[in-house]
């Protein structure tokens, strides 16, 4: 018989293990010495000690799932509990009952982990569906339709919830989704059917602007294409791939027009320019005729010198009312002369003059002597009174007087 501090083999082969619930059989050995039969078992428990420590490695360093740890537990359990190997099969229990109570705390941990992951990932949902709807009710169509795309990849990377959360959730995501397409498609329909009326529009307003492009109707020709710069402002844009087009043609219609106008107008402009030269040298010969000392020639040299004032064209707008000044004041000044030689000379107006002088001086020489008068009764009031009737009197005399004077009296 032949044994060790945790086996030994009967004289019958039969190879025992002791354990703290006494002896267990291991096996029987026929196929040599008994130490033989030790040694054998023995390298058996130390395959079950090499196995066991792989095992507390891979749930100490690796992410093994704790299905897959209770598994290969349960497994060398059997092949302990077997008792085919001769070794402290005791402190091999030990070992697997620590590594069970290992891997269910690492199995409540990543519970706990994952309880956190799906809070957290809620968390994120919710946040990315409350911003998806806030997004939905935005006019910024590029902006808010890039940040819905980037959203999409931030879900796709948040780890699933459970079904019914993960269903809702993304329901009401997509929902925003489709609403906000939904109103951009109908803003760009809009959008492309408002550029159409506009098209439409310019196009009118180009072919009206082509038209008048010969035109030398020049006022009312500028004033139309006034009026068309102000409809196609209000019309909007077209269609991109329309819009430079149209518009070419419509300034370049408006540059024929206008440069034409400018040439026809350089021209004008030259000759009013010429037209103003020769009416300020009449507008200064007619001035050499101020003061007026001979009426009849002053008319008749005046009367030549408006005759080819007459005979000359437009001069500048801005220069107009001073050079026309000029003459009118030469103008203003023959009248007055004719108009005070014709007081002077009409016989009617002196003797009215006349009598209209004599009955002032008589009714002032009839006051003068009733004040006197009055003084001399004391009746001062009356004589104040007289006073100022007096004056009133003699203001009128001294203008009939001064009025007599023109008529050479």
């Amino acid at each position: 018989m032949s044994s060790d501090p945790w086996g030994r083999v009967d004289e019958t082969g039969t190879v025992y293990v002791r354990t703290a619930d006494g002896e267990k059989v291991v096996g029987s050995w026929q196929a040599g010495s008994p130490e033989e039969a030790l040694a054998y078992f023995e390298r058996k428990y130390e395959g079950l000690v090499v196995e066991i420590g792989l095992l507390e490695k891979r749930v100490r360093t690796t992410d093994l799932s704790a299905k897959d740890a209770q598994a290969a537990i349960d497994h060398l359990r059997e092949q302990v509990d077997a008792h085919h190997a001769v070794g402290d099969l005791d402190a091999l229990r030990v070992r697997l009952d620590k590594l069970v109570a290992t891997v269910e705390a690492r199995r409540e941990e990543r519970k706990q982990q994952r309880a956190r992951q799906s809070d957290e990932a809620r968390k994120a949902k919710e946040d990315l569906v409350a911003e998806a709807e806030q997004l939905a009710q935005s006019d910024q169509w590029r902006a808010a339709g890039e940040r819905l795309r980037a959203l999409v990849d931030t879900w796709k990377g948040l780890p699933r919830l459970d079904r019914k959360s993960d269903d809702e959730l993304w329901h009401r995501f997509s929902h925003a989704r489709s609403a906000f397409s939904k109103r951009r498609k109908a803003h760009f329909a809009q959008l492309d059917a408002q550029r159409e009326e506009a098209r439409r529009t310019k196009e009118r307003l180009v072919a009206e602007a082509e038209a008048l492009s010969d035109s030398t109707d020049w006022g009312p020709t500028a004033a139309r294409y006034r009026e068309l710069m102000a409809e196609w402002k209000a019309a909007g844009r077209a269609q991109r791939e329309h819009e430079d087009d149209l518009w070419n043609r419509f300034r370049g219609a408006q540059d024929v027009f206008f440069a034409a106008r400018s040439s026809v107008f350089a021209e004008r402009d030259a000759e009013q320019s010429e037209n103003l030269k020769l009416k300020e040298e009449l507008a200064e010969e007619a001035e050499k005729l101020l003061p007026i000392t001979d009426l009849k020639g002053a008319r008749a040299a005046f009367r030549s010198i408006n005759e080819r004032w007459e005979a000359i064209g437009h001069v500048p707008r801005d220069a107009r009312p001073k050079v026309e000044g000029r003459m009118h004041a030469v103008e203003r000044a023959i009248q007055e002369a004719e108009e005070a030689e014709w007081r002077r000379t009409n016989p009617e107006a002196r003797a009215r003059a006349e009598g209209l002088t004599g009955q002032l001086q008589a009714a002032v020489d009839k006051l003068k002597a009733q004040i006197e008068q009055a003084r001399a009764q004391g009746n001062n009031a009356k004589a104040d009174k007289l006073e100022r009737e007096l004056e009133g009197r003699q203001a009128l005399l001294d203008q009939a007087l001064k009025g007599l004077q023109e008529f050479g009296g």
